[in-house]
């Protein structure tokens, strides 16, 4: 029987595809699985018998990466399975930055009472026109998950659209349609697009990339959209563009006290990914990761660790092996294998950065002496029993 713990509301959908091996638990403490959307765990003392940590999302800044890695715990997230949530209201964030269509419907609430409103609105409306996004050029900086919807949605609704993303998988190319011409400068996004929308993870890279040096670049009156991550986006040099004339509007997702009331700025309480679809989308892949960890070892969609799978176990067992990414270390797992005469019968290793990941079918069962010679080595994180 496993037990998992949820740190935020969790879609009961998603919930469902856990099977009767699984129990929900009150407490963090006895749970080998943790659920969580935003809840901030940096501060959260971690328990001994946590195996691994699910974002039912996509970003992962909550999470102490790092900690869980050298805790042995591996922290999944759940990359576009909220895209298509936050593609519309990217689309949606480019009408309402073309079309003062709030101004609009703020003015009909104010003359509400008005007995003359419906005519008095042909002689109002003048002042919320606005510009049409067909036949404008759209620049992505960063064609992930979201990225790709965004550039095949705004090519079907007539924009010209540029992508820049020097880390383009081929995965994500055949994606696209091949209307979206790749640039690889990124300048060349700033200096010719109309729109530009950001949606790239948030790194020391990225940290501020659209500063006063970029605004620079880009074209008078550009519109700028950020749904990614707020700290893309120096607010400040926004702002002063935005006075300036240079910027003619800014659509955020992320309210603070810099942009929230301020002129030009459109901003939006977090809504991108907040529609009962992408909610459920989320929980339920990252259940399905988290079951798939714990029964069988596979590692998908993990933020500290290394892919990994090998499929279920039709071995005697299968033994988990989270550990420093060093020298010598697999030639020391077989060696004590070997010493306690248990064939390894079938064996992948994988690394990412610093931290790495061996997953081991055996012929035999693991006894407590295995495991403690395991536990002994030098850099060894945690030695798991899959099976």
């Amino acid at each position: 029987m496993y037990q998992y713990h949820c740190l935020n509301p969790i879609s009961n959908i998603g919930l469902s595809r856990f099977t009767e091996e699984y129990q929900k638990t009150d407490s963090m403490e006895h749970a080998e699985g943790v659920l969580v959307r935003s809840a901030a765990m940096h501060d959260l003392e971690l328990p001994k018998k946590l195996l691994a940590v699910a974002r039912a999302g996509a970003g992962t800044n909550n999470i102490p990466l790092e900690k869980c890695a050298e805790q042995g715990i591996v922290v999944f997230n759940t990359p576009g399975a909220n895209a298509n949530g936050v593609k519309e209201l990217v689309l949606a964030g480019m009408l309402l930055a073309s079309r003062d269509v709030v101004g609009g419907i703020d003015w009909v609430k104010a003359n509400a009472d008005v007995e003359t409103v419906g005519k008095d609105a042909e002689k109002a409306k003048k002042n919320f026109a606005g510009t049409e996004i067909y036949g404008k050029r759209l620049g992505i900086i960063g064609l992930g998950a979201i990225g790709i919807r965004v550039a095949n949605a705004a090519v079907a609704l007539g924009m010209e659209v540029y992508g820049y993303d020097p880390y383009l998988s081929v995965d994500a190319a055949l994606k696209l349609t091949r209307e979206v011409k790749h640039v690889k400068n990124v300048d060349d996004i700033y200096a010719d697009c109309d729109y530009i929308t950001v949606h790239v993870p948030l790194m020391d890279a990225t940290k501020g990339m659209i500063d006063a040096a970029a605004i620079e670049k880009m074209k008078e009156g550009v519109i700028v959209l950020n749904f990614a991550r707020d700290q893309l986006v120096n607010e400040k040099d926004m702002v002063a563009a935005l006075e300036a004339g240079k910027v003619r509007k800014y659509v955020s997702d992320f309210p603070n006290p810099t942009t929230a009331g301020t002129k030009g700025c459109i901003v939006i309480p977090h809504l991108g990914a907040s529609t009962e679809e992408s909610e459920d989308n989320c929980a339920m892949m990252a259940v399905d990761e988290l079951m798939d960890y714990l029964e069988n070892g596979n590692i998908r969609n993990s933020v500290n660790y290394p892919a990994c799978n090998m499929g279920v176990c039709s071995n005697v067992g299968r033994i988990a092996i989270l550990h420093k990414n060093i020298a010598n270390m697999i030639t020391q797992f077989t060696a004590a294998f070997g010493e306690a005469g248990i064939n390894i019968s079938d064996m992948t290793n994988k690394s990412r950065g610093e931290y790495a990941y061996t997953l081991m079918d055996i012929a035999a069962a693991a006894d407590e002496k295995i495991l403690a010679r395991l536990n002994s080595i030098e850099g060894v994180f945690r030695v798991r029993v899959v099976k």
